[in-house]
């Protein structure tokens, strides 16, 4: 089949109807213009002759044609077994039947049986061939596409239908490993597709692994996908992975048989894949890929919906994975050494200072710090500080003395600290000391440790991986109430409460009042108050909850408990 050429099968056993048709076509000129193939029109025709209904079927199984023009009258098949065994062998290809019986009825059923149209020879000319070509052949794209449309509706259907089930899984399952279980099963249910696995990639290897799968009829590894770059052009799983984008491959049947992408599919009797990069803001988590037997099991409309649901799987995953993090006991930590160009600061501490910070705080105006200095006097770390180009503003908040504690505003951190919040990582120690600055990363259980140390470097190039080890949290009987601070306090409310604390607004004498705490958030006085109380109450109800139903009233510990006796 070409864009300017008609291409005919014509299966005809006499060779004087045969040569009569050839050159009727011939002679149509500018008629043939008047067909659509598919947005292009033919200027000539090309007539492929077979006499017999074997040779006509080889010569269907051997290429596609525009139009079939079949005599019903075989040396080797008569009547309606042979437009049967013709309309058998194509899919959408029309079929007009040519035939010297003018019988009304014969027509009718002809085009019952799967015919298009329905000429008598005698009365045939040039004019109403084409025009019954032309005919033919728009129907067969109506019918097409009538097809496409209602696969890509039950595509659709069943998709939705899935993902509901899904999203009823991602919330009843409580680890990570049980949830990407579930998603696995219910997308090869009876109602849904052949195969399906999530995985990532192995740094260590450069291939894939299945974390989880279901149902698969042979032997499929997905270490075995071809990761090198060897290809022309990436298997559609490592396209997800290198694009972030859903990427579908409708029918591997039209990928050349001498490229090895998609051999193990072959073997599998998989015609059709698609790759879903599972994701939640910038945490990547890996790619879902789901296989089928049918080339239209995924229709192009669902690509937004594919994605979607990676979405969906990686919101799911992230919030077990901070819930799994605010239970666990114990946590890794990375101890990060900066390099690069020594500030002010960093060159003074190979004098005998020693900057600690302990806490970073997110604000708008940029990363808050608390800590303490020493080594130095106070006078002398001013004009370090107002030099410096790590600290933009700062507030000493106790007297001078062997070691006094500070509060920083500073833009180190400034983009690397949110990246790895994302990530569930959180830097929990900056220490200036012996001419480096060095930092500690606090990466929960299940992370990727790669990916975390690759953030930090795509932010402190110079940076480098010092030393690693897990440690034990101080207190984990808290986690319950780390729960709730994490979980029902807003981004906002949980500011405030940590700048209050470690600004000295609970410390009695205060070190810092309301008014210094909103200043340093960037917030008015009023809106301090709303987001201080709103997280009070949020935190006290999490904390009382359990005893709204006690009917036993405890004593006041402004009281004696005993009537009788004397207040103390």
């Amino acid at each position: 089949m070409s864009d300017d050429t008609l291409d005919v099968l014509l299966i005809e056993d006499n060779p004087g109807d045969a040569r009569l048709v050839e050159e009727m076509l011939k002679g149509a000129g500018a008629e043939l213009r008047r067909i659509d193939l598919d947005g292009s029109a033919p200027d000539r025709s090309s007539v492929h002759h077979e006499s017999t209904l074997e040779a006509g079927l080889k010569r269907l199984s051997e290429r596609e044609f525009d139009v079939i023009l079949l005599d019903l009258e075989l040396p080797d098949s008569t009547g309606f077994d042979t437009l049967v065994g013709v309309v058998d062998a194509v899919e959408f290809t029309p079929v007009v039947v040519l035939t010297g019986q003018d019988d009304r009825d014969l027509g009718v059923q002809t085009i019952q049986r799967g015919a298009v149209d329905y000429l008598v020879k005698d009365e045939v000319t040039s004019d109403l061939l084409v025009h019954s070509i032309q005919y033919a052949i728009e129907q067969s794209r109506q019918e097409r596409e009538r097809i496409r449309h209602r696969e890509q509706l039950e595509a659709f259907n069943r998709l939705y239908r899935i993902s509901q089930d899904v999203i009823h899984a991602l919330i009843t399952e409580t680890t990570r490993e049980d949830l990407e279980r579930a998603v696995c099963e219910r997308l090869v249910e009876s109602d849904a597709y052949g195969f399906a696995w999530m995985g990532g990639v192995t740094h260590s290897t450069d291939r894939f692994s299945m974390r989880q799968s279901a149902s698969a009829g042979c032997e499929f590894d997905a270490a075995e996908i071809p990761f090198d770059g060897e290809t022309e052009r990436e298997r559609a799983e490592v396209e997800a992975v290198r694009t972030r984008e859903v990427q579908v491959v409708r029918d591997i049947e039209s990928v050349s048989e001498s490229e090895r992408r998609y051999e193990q599919m072959r073997a599998c009797g998989f015609r059709t894949v698609a790759a879903i990069p599972v994701a939640y803001e910038s945490v990547f988590y890996g790619v879902l890929a789901v296989y089928d037997e049918s080339p239209n099991a995924f229709a192009n409309t669902d690509r937004e919906n594919l994605s979607r649901l990676g979405e969906i799987i990686g919101h799911a995953i992230t919030a077990v994975e901070r819930k799994d993090a605010l239970m666990s006991d114990t946590v890794l930590q990375l101890t990060f050494d900066q390099g690069g160009d020594a500030d002010e600061i960093v060159s003074a501490s190979a004098g005998g200072l020693t900057l600690e910070i302990e806490h970073l705080i997110r604000t708008d105006p940029g990363i808050l710090a608390y800590g303490s200095v020493a080594g130095i006097p106070m006078e002398e770390f001013r004009e370090l500080a107002e030099r410096s180009r790590l600290i933009e503003d700062f507030r000493i908040l106790s007297p001078e003395g062997d070691a006094y504690e500070i509060e920083v505003t500073t833009n180190w951190g400034e983009e690397l600290v949110p990246e790895l919040a994302k990530h569930g990582a959180l830097v929990t120690e900056i220490t200036v000391a012996d001419g480096e600055l060095q930092f500690v990363v606090d990466v929960p259980p299940g992370r990727d440790k790669h990916q975390l140390v690759e953030i930090v470097k795509e932010h402190y190039p110079d940076a480098t991986l010092r030393a690693q080890w897990t440690v034990a949290r101080d207190d984990p009987s808290i986690a319950d109430f780390h729960l709730a601070f994490e979980n029902q306090l807003t981004r906002k409310q949980r500011a405030v409460l940590k700048t209050a604390f470690h600004a000295g607004y609970f410390d009695w004498p205060r070190k810092s009042t309301g008014e210094e705490v909103a200043e340093l958030l960037g917030v008015t006085q009023a809106t301090f108050s709303e987001h201080f109380r709103g997280a009070e109450r949020t935190l006290f109800e999490a904390v009382f909850d359990g005893t709204s139903g006690d009917d036993a009233t405890p004593p006041s510990p402004w009281e004696p408990s005993d009537p009788g006796a004397s207040p103390q």
